[in-house]
């Protein structure tokens, strides 16, 4: 892990400590997730977008910052096991992997059928 000092949460709430952090290994250490490197190294972007995924369904609006650290917390667990279980492939939270398993449309073609001629 990072050998990050974490400010006094008092005075810098959780959310703008989320905003300034670097790597994701800052985003396990600030919020006391325990992780195993080798996920984390093959996988870091797809977490932290899965996790911002899942925070853009919640409010934190007058929660308290524990509350707040709480929940991101556990969004930061969500999207980490996601990523244990499975693969970034798998898991596609990227337009181009998304885009990589749809099926091209087919061309039209413009082929007229000696038998449909009169």
């Amino acid at each position: 892990m990072s050998g990050l000092t974490l400010p006094d949460s008092a005075s810098d709430p959780m959310l703008d400590q989320l905003n300034r952090a670097s790597s994701a290994e800052d985003f396990f250490a600030l919020l006391g997730v325990d992780y195993d490197a080798k996920i984390v190294n093959v996988a870091r972007l797809h977490i932290l977008r899965r996790m911002a995924q899942y925070l853009a369904k919640e409010d934190f609006t007058g929660m308290p910052d524990a509350i707040v650290a709480e929940r991101c917390k556990d969004m930061l667990e969500r999207a980490y096991s996601d990523f244990v279980v499975s693969t970034p492939i798998d898991q596609r939270v990227f337009k181009v992997l998304k885009d990589a398993v749809v099926p091209a449309q087919p061309k039209p073609t413009n082929l007229v059928r000696l038998g449909t001629l009169k």
